[in-house]
Parts: structure tokens; C-alpha cells; sequence
């Protein structure tokens, strides 16, 4: 189908991959912990958008760019380890552990609407400044895609995709 081969082993292998604690994991899960499921589902719909543009950016072979230049690997690994740590502080701040003079854009101060889109978009954020992810879907989705294949860009979409469905459920 599509060029794949494989299928069943590549759904339960990305199963297994997905229960995996990784950054996106622990992103769910502490916002499910402190703001509840709501919460943790729409960090997860963030994380599942930003996987769809890796799975675009691997497809269309821009991924390979990343993966083959130490420098832009490097810069990507560093903000996305910088705003990590800009979420780590902002949910310290809104736990009221960590008080910064600047610190009256906080979560507690928006409606519930505006904190789901931010919690959403952080979550966005996440994983699309995560090389690692970049990276992983160059590894693992193509050895289920057919060498001789003519398709295998929308052999790669559609994997990626049943991927990033059962990962985000």
C-alpha cells in the first residue's frame, strides 16, 4: 500500500516508541499534572501539530539538511534547549515556587481559552525546536517504505502520519 511494507510491525513498533518518556512526554504530562486533562490534551494536539512538520520537512527531505550540517544541528539543539528553559521557569513562576520582577504575563493571569492556546503553542514549540525528532523520522519510517517505491513521499506522509496519530492518542 502507498509503497510501504511491513505495516502491522511499523504500528506496533511506533506504539512502543510512543510510550517512551521523551521531552513531549513529560511536557503532557506535567501540564495534565498541574492544569488538569484538558490540559495535557491540548499539549499533546501542540506536539502532535509540530510532529507534522517533521514528518513535512522529513518527506520532503529538508530533514536531511539538518542531520547532515553540525551547525544547524547545533543551533536547533540550543534554542530548543533554550526555550525549554524558559518553560521550565514559566511554569515554576505559575506554581508561585519562582517569583521574577517581570513576571505579570504569567499563565494564572489569562482565561482558561488564552492559557489552552499557549499551552497548545508551547507545546507546538517543543517539539518542532527537538532535532531529535527531526532525526528520529529520518531513522525509523523509511525501513518500512519500498526501495523501488515511485511514492515514496506520500509513503512517508501517510507513515508518518499513522505515527503521529497513535502518538498523540
Amino acid at each position: 500500500m502507498f509503497g510501504t511494507h511491513d505495516l502491522a510491525l511499523f504500528v506496533v513498533s511506533g506504539l512502543l516508541l510512543n510510550i517512551a518518556p521523551g521531552v513531549d512526554f513529560l511536557y503532557v504530562l506535567s501540564r495534565s499534572a498541574s492544569r488538569g486533562m484538558l490540559a495535557g490534551v491540548w499539549a499533546a494536539l501542540g506536539i502532535g501539530l509540530g510532529c507534522f512538520v517533521h514528518i513535512s520537512f522529513a518527506a520532503l527531505g529538508l530533514s536531511a539538511l539538518l542531520a547532515s550540517s553540525a551547525i544547524a544541528f547545533t543551533a536547533v539543539k540550543w534554542v530548543g534547549a533554550a526555550y525549554l528553559i524558559y518553560i521550565g521557569l514559566s511554569m515554576l513562576r505559575q506554581r508561585g515556587g519562582l517569583t521574577l520582577a517581570l513576571s505579570n504575563n504569567g499563565d494564572a493571569s489569562l482565561g482558561a481559552a488564552d492559557s489552552h492556546v499557549r499551552i497548545f503553542w508551547q507545546g507546538f514549540l517543543t517539539n518542532v525546536l527537538n532535532p531529535k525528532v527531526a532525526l528520529f523520522f529520518l531513522a525509523f519510517v523509511p525501513q518500512f517504505i519500498e526501495a523501488s517505491s515511485a511514492t515514496k513521499v506520500q509513503a512517508f506522509l501517510l507513515l508518518g502520519t499513522i505515527f503521529n496519530t497513535t502518538g498523540t492518542a
